[in-house]
């Protein structure tokens, strides 16, 4: 949506779908809202139109109270683009900036700090740190509202470097003070103490329709002992899991039954808590989790593709909303990945190799081994080499990592091969654009959109085995791999799969 006529219908229609996608502000109030915001359609010569709120910020708009533009989902754009600007926003969405400054940014991207500047401002009329920043003040707001934690330990903690610079972002972009903000939640939310014993409540947003029991099923279904557990009836169950952070260590819940908004119609939202020995990891452990369960996804773009494929149309009708699940642990999942063997498997390598949490919570009781563990562990050479490349940094498959180059780097890996590459690249790099090896000439029709029309052949192969038992194999249930009937490649990661001798024998057998 390029032009600013096309902006306005949106914003006048209240068009949820476009949430994310651009930001319009107000001049006669000072407000800037999501195109979606329930308030009174202002006036065309008073309204101005941002690629980010950041850029909305930078003008002295401040978010508006009513709609939080502050809390949509992110642009689908960043996860389709692989060039500067899409890997920079997927780097400072994981707290890059925060962590190492614009010049740590530019490192990891492999330009000067100008030319990532240059490049941001001109496409999003902000630059790095003004981005950081408006995700720094998103932070805060979460925790004025969601915790009792003192101002001065809350300010540090959402990243700021004072307390008086985080005062003065508060007032400026959501015209409150810190009290004030906290007060307005009083009564809607509680506060959790210090040590926020009963989690920090978020809601995750998503756009358009949002296919919850399909991802909570694949979740279910390669769930690790250990570091993952799914409990509940279908509809209403909790995933939780263990996550390895910056600072400290966490453990995620995230319910499957959506929240949807009535004012705000194609907008929805999954309730989580999270428990974090350090706050400081709040924004990464959200991101995560975002990636995770692909909320930045927009359904109604990947619909409008695949429907034109015959063999899709179908599918896509039947599963409205459907996503590509990421990776909460990008490394973690490349692991998975080349040991192959399904869950237990992994269990056993959790078992043998992961570091015991302080304090278990229930079934939680570890977190996967990190890559430098594994690297000269007694398991499988090809996850040997793979975890000796994530640790020397020969190979790059973070945030704002190159694909095609991690791709091209981890199929050189012995005991890899390309068809990990592929998982790796659609699962841990977040590619919404993967389609099967044995693909033909129909599936440049599904471009950029081929990981989604991989997840929707799978589901209906799901579906199809289940209503056949003599087609129900287990093999029918890898969550990694396309049903079209067809054996693996010989290099697959789930080629083969040794019987269960024990943790060590096991992991060695992969």
């Amino acid at each position: 949506m390029e032009d600013e006529s096309s902006r306005y219908e949106a914003v006048a229609s209240r068009d949820a779908r476009f949430d994310g996608e651009f930001f319009f502000a107000v001049v006669t109030t000072g407000i800037y809202c999501r195109p979606s915001c329930p308030a009174v359609t202002p006036k065309r010569e008073n309204v101005r139109f941002f690629p980010s709120a950041a850029a909305a910020q930078g003008a002295g708009f401040r978010a508006c109270r009513r709609c939080r533009p502050d809390a949509v989902p992110g642009s689908a754009g960043w996860n389709v683009r692989a060039d500067l600007v899409g890997r920079a926003m997927r780097l400072i969405d994981d707290g890059v900036v925060d962590r190492d400054g614009v010049a740590g940014l530019a490192a990891r991207l492999g330009y000067s700090p100008r030319q990532v500047q240059r490049q941001l401002t001109a496409e999003l009329g902000a630059g790095p740190v003004a981005l950081a920043r408006a995700r720094r003040a998103h932070t805060a707001r979460i925790l004025l509202q969601t915790t009792a934690l003192p101002v001065t330990e809350l300010a540090f903690a959402a990243g700021f470097a004072s307390v008086r610079q985080f005062n003065a972002t508060m007032r400026e972009i959501y015209g409150s003070t810190p009290s004030d903000l906290r007060a307005a939640a009083r009564g809607r939310t509680a506060g959790t103490g210090h040590g926020t014993p009963g989690g920090i409540p978020l809601r995750l947003a998503f756009r358009g329709p949002y296919a919850a029991r399909e991802i909570f099923d694949d979740l279910a279904e390669a769930a690790v002992p250990g570091i993952e557990e799914v409990t509940g009836a279908a509809g209403a169950r909790t995933y939780r899991r263990t996550l390895r952070l910056t600072y400290g260590t966490g453990i995620a819940e995230v319910g499957e039954r959506p929240g949807r908004s009535g004012g705000r119609a194609g907008s929805g939202w999954l309730d989580c808590r999270l428990h974090l020995t350090d706050l400081r990891d709040l924004p990464a452990a959200s991101q995560r989790l975002r990636r995770l369960f692909d909320l930045d996804a927009d359904p109604y773009a990947v619909a409008a593709r695949l429907s034109a494929d015959p063999l899709l149309r179908p599918l896509v009708a039947a599963r409205p909303g459907l996503r590509s699940p990421g990776a909460a642990d990008p490394a973690e999942q490349a692991v998975r990945t080349v040991l192959g063997g399904g869950p237990e498997r992994a269990a056993a390598l959790v078992r043998a190799y992961g570091k015991p949490l302080d304090t278990p919570d229930g079934t939680l009781t570890h977190l996967f081994p990190a890559p430098a563990e594994l690297a000269g562990a007694d398991v499988a050479a090809g996850v040997r080499a793979l975890c000796a490349a994530l640790a020397d940094g020969t190979v790059d498959i973070g945030a704002g990592a190159d694909r095609d180059a991690a791709e091209r780097a981890l199929a050189a890996l012995p005991g890899v091969g390309p068809a990990a590459a592929a998982v790796i690249r659609r699962r841990a790099l977040g590619d919404p654009d993967v389609g099967p090896p044995d693909a033909g000439p129909e599936a440049e029709r599904r471009r950029p959109w081929r990981s989604y029309a991989l997840q929707h052949l799978r589901h209906a192969g799901r579906t199809a085995a289940a209503a056949d038992p003599a087609e129900h194999r287990p093999e029918t249930h890898r969550p990694e791999e396309h049903r079209s009937g067809k054996h693996r490649p010989a290099d697959h990661p789930e080629a083969s799969e040794p019987k269960d001798t024990g943790d060590h024998a096991a992991l060695h057998a992969a």
